[in-house]
């Protein structure tokens, strides 16, 4: 369970770009759309940023999959900046507990509710990503769950793109907000990252059993390739020291609550 609070941590990068964007000029609206970025959740940036009405929603959603795609260069460089060679060779042992059936089936539907109560328009955003869990979890729709996990997945993709791409004209694109909205995704991207690690940092203070603070860097909702940057690194330091399922929580956290925070900026700015 103290893996979920990373999760939560590692949104605070979204609410700093808000605010940076403003300053620098941006409407709210525009702000809120180009501060989710940070969530590294490219339908979410693009759902936000479409009901908010953006002028940018090709630039955000370019931006957002742009930095998905380089998380491997962005978070080794940003989680070293903050912790030391000792920090990152902290060893955590993993000791793996057994899940009921039913303990799977019933997580779904108590984050939908529970989400729903915290930020009641991120319900679409958690409600279909924890549809898909529980399809898959209930073992009882095997090929819906895999036409799902493939076939589905690649078609919306596929479309989603070329719909991002119709509102991509050059004359719109390639402008000085454009590139503004490309740094300040990456202010987000980076402080994400910070904001993880630092937390890990403080908790530590008060646990006596200590938490690798690259673990913190995992929250943000790229999955799963910020939990195996993570391993990587924590292998780098001590061949001995393993950290993926650690991560995998973490980041799985960042999942869940990067749509939450998209509710909540919808919530805030509709």
């Amino acid at each position: 369970p103290k893996m979920f609070l990373f999760g939560a941590a590692a949104q605070f990068g979204i609410f700093l770009t808000i605010v940076l964007a403003a300053l620098l000029g941006f409407q709210i609206t525009d702000a809120a759309s180009i501060g989710i970025i940070g969530a590294a959740d490219g339908p979410t940036s693009i759902l936000v940023s479409q009901v908010l009405k953006s002028n940018y929603i090709g630039p955000i959603a370019v931006a957002a999959y742009s930095y998905m795609a380089l998380v491997p260069i962005i978070q080794p460089a940003a989680i070293k900046l903050v912790t030391t060679k000792k920090e990152r060779a902290i060893r955590m042992e993993y000791r793996p507990n057994a899940v009921t059936k039913t303990t799977r089936i019933l997580f779904p539907i108590m984050v939908t509710i529970v989400a729903g109560l915290v930020a009641p328009a991120s319900v679409s955003l958690v409600g279909f990503l924890m549809f898909g869990n529980l399809i898959r979890e209930c073992g009882v729709l095997n090929r819906l769950s895999e036409t799902a996990q493939n076939d589905l997945a690649n078609l919306i993709t596929l479309l989603l793109g070329i719909t991002i791409a119709f509102s991509m004209r050059a004359d719109q694109f390639v402008t000085l907000q454009t590139i503004m909205i490309m740094a300040l995704g990456l202010v987000a991207f980076i402080f994400d990252t910070v904001a993880g690690v630092v937390f890990a940092k403080i908790l530590n203070i008060f646990s006596r059993t200590k938490i690798n603070p690259m673990v913190g860097a995992a929250g943000i909702s790229a999955f799963p390739m910020s939990a195996r940057i993570v391993e990587k690194m924590g292998i780098a330091e001590n061949n001995q020291n393993h950290l993926l399922m650690h991560a995998v929580g973490a980041n799985v956290s960042g999942q869940i609550a990067s749509a939450v925070a998209g509710g909540i900026i919808l919530g805030f700015f509709m």
